[in-house]
């Protein structure tokens, strides 16, 4: 008899981040949207961890249900790690993806130094208050201008050091979840469940 797979209620409401990590868990982990009647929750906790644990938890509580959020930040060597925890917001609380980006390249106009990297944290709060966290890194470069059609966010202007110059939106959707921050914490999330389900009372 298969086992059944591990199901977590996810905690986005973005339709890209949701499509994303749906492929990326494809097959090994059943992720439940979040309810509709439940609001955003703000993300004041000053890091990747700390804002994933505050998704994940109020989830948690509202559905009774195991619950997964991420949070993932953009840190560029010449701006001191910045934009960082702040990345989704960079040009402002209402700014979209293409204004974050204009900011970005504004910023580093005429830098020499573009190197930076993705961090995403994942994050998984259990009813019992339990908790599991991972990470995943993708080390990069901050394209001098946009390229490439696909992805979301700063994938128009982010070369991971594995793209062969490509940044992620002229790659396909497989090879960027091979190599990107987001495919490397869920990957490590998917081993970490794995783990629990095999403890004694897991």
């Amino acid at each position: 008899m298969t086992a059944a797979l591990p199901r977590l209620v996810s905690a986005t409401a973005n339709p890209h981040k949701m499509a994303e990590i749906a492929a990326l868990l494809d097959g090994l982990v059943e992720i439940v949207p979040r309810p509709a009647d439940v609001g955003d929750v703000v993300e004041d906790a000053g890091s990747l961890e700390g804002n994933a644990r505050l998704k994940a938890a109020a989830i948690c509580a509202a559905t009774g249900m195991p619950a997964v959020a991420d949070d993932t930040g953009l840190f560029v060597d010449a701006l001191d790690g910045l934009p960082g925890v702040d990345t989704a917001y960079y040009a402002g609380p209402t700014a979209t993806y293409a204004e974050n980006r204009a900011k970005l390249l504004c910023q580093l106009d005429g830098v020499a130094n573009r190197a930076a990297r993705f961090r995403t944290v994942a994050l998984v709060v259990y009813p019992d208050g339990s908790e599991i966290a991972v990470q995943g890194v993708c080390e990069g470069m901050i394209a001098t201008a946009e390229r490439g059609e696909r992805g979301f966010g700063y994938d128009p202007v982010f070369m991971p050091l594995e793209g062969r110059g490509r940044t992620f939106s002229e790659m396909s959707e497989e090879e960027k979840n091979a190599v990107s921050h987001r495919g490397r914490a869920f990957a490590a999330l998917v081993d970490a469940l794995r783990r629990r389900a095999a403890e004694p009372d897991g």
